[in-house]
């Protein structure tokens, strides 16, 4: 990236620019960080107090006690953002892109993407705890194991390969899910590796988890920034932050998830990576909650044809899949 003049101007719009957020550690990380890139790439901003963080609690956030499909599905971690974004409260919001819908309200634009971490899943496990084969990731969970987890994916996955696992709902933000963990409470629980790294916590991992083992959820690892659509001088300013890497994976594994429409009941990975002679190698995968059927393709092209990637693996997938897995 190079550095820019920002045709936003401070004097040409109210001040402060109004950021949105959700309240969590790692989400306030991810908007520091996005600031911090900004002021970077734009002169003109250092050294001034151009920004006003409004923290907002999302429907997600506020109902940590009941699974995320028993209280509306797809979006409640950007619901009340969006609102804000088209009520004129805020300017732009930073998210995590695993969490966005991939088909956003009218007037509602992503703006940027920005590099993303490392998209990987991690298996937490109590201090002490060994593997008991370094060849199998799985090994140091015991005969039986309780694992507390949200996430159909995971659990999917994680199923498939230890039909013997047993899973409690666990929600909530990094801490509080690590802290389940370290009390004994459960045997192990399974986070995002990107989310500890920016909190600094990396060495809570206790197996980072191949994407051969664990496919991540699409876009995980990806921070995005959404305005309005009518807003064109930020939309021309954030452009300049943009990640082509980032939003070439985006792309495809959005594309992915939108051709195959599942709910929040459906597990769904998708991953794709940039290759050494610049193709793009997406793999996605669909499976059963109870690890019963699990079915993962991948698929390799240029990057211009992304968004043609994603939709046809997913055609693909959803094609070759029970209809049941597929069921609001």
């Amino acid at each position: 990236m190079k550095t820019v003049t920002p045709s936003v101007k401070p004097h040409a719009r109210n001040l402060p620019l109004k950021v949105g957020t959700r309240g969590s550690p790692l989400a306030r990380q991810q908007t520091a960080t996005f600031l911090a890139i900004l002021k970077q790439f734009c002169p003109v901003l250092r050294g001034m107090e151009v920004f006003e963080e409004h923290i907002i609690v999302t429907t997600g956030d506020a109902v940590q006690h009941k699974a995320l499909a028993e209280i509306g599905g797809k979006g409640l971690f950007a619901k009340e953002i969006h609102e804000s974004l088209e009520e004129g409260r805020i300017d732009f919001a930073v998210h995590s892109l695993k969490d966005l819908e991939t088909t956003l309200p009218p007037g509602i634009a992503l703006a940027c993407t920005l590099k993303r971490e490392d998209a990987r899943d991690v298996l937490i496990l109590p201090r002490g705890r060994e593997l008991a084969d370094p060849a199998d990731p799985f090994s140091g969970l015991p005969p039986g194991a309780i694992v507390g987890s949200a996430s159909v994916r995971r659990q999917a996955q994680l199923k498939y390969a230890r039909p013997d696992l047993q899973f409690t709902l666990l929600r909530g933000n990094v801490g509080t899910r690590l802290g389940k963990v370290e009390a004994g409470e459960l045997d192990a629980t399974l986070l995002a590796y990107a989310g500890l790294r920016r909190l600094g916590l990396a060495e809570k991992a206790s197996v980072v988890l191949d994407t051969d083992h664990m496919l991540p959820a699409a876009c995980q690892g990806i921070v995005g920034i959404t305005v309005r659509e009518a807003d064109t001088e930020l939309l021309s300013l954030l452009s300049a932050i943009e990640d082509p890497e980032a939003k070439a994976v985006a792309t495809a594994e959005r594309a992915l998830l939108a051709s195959l429409d599942g709910s929040c009941r459906t597990p769904i990975g998708g991953y794709a990576q940039l290759l050494a002679d610049g193709s793009l190698h997406l793999t996605g995968l669909v499976a059963r909650y109870d690890g019963t059927f699990l079915l993962k393709r991948s698929v390799t092209g240029a990057v211009t044809d992304a968004a043609t990637m994603g939709l046809e693996l997913g055609l693909s997938l959803k094609a070759d899949s029970p209809d049941d897995i597929f069921l609001p």
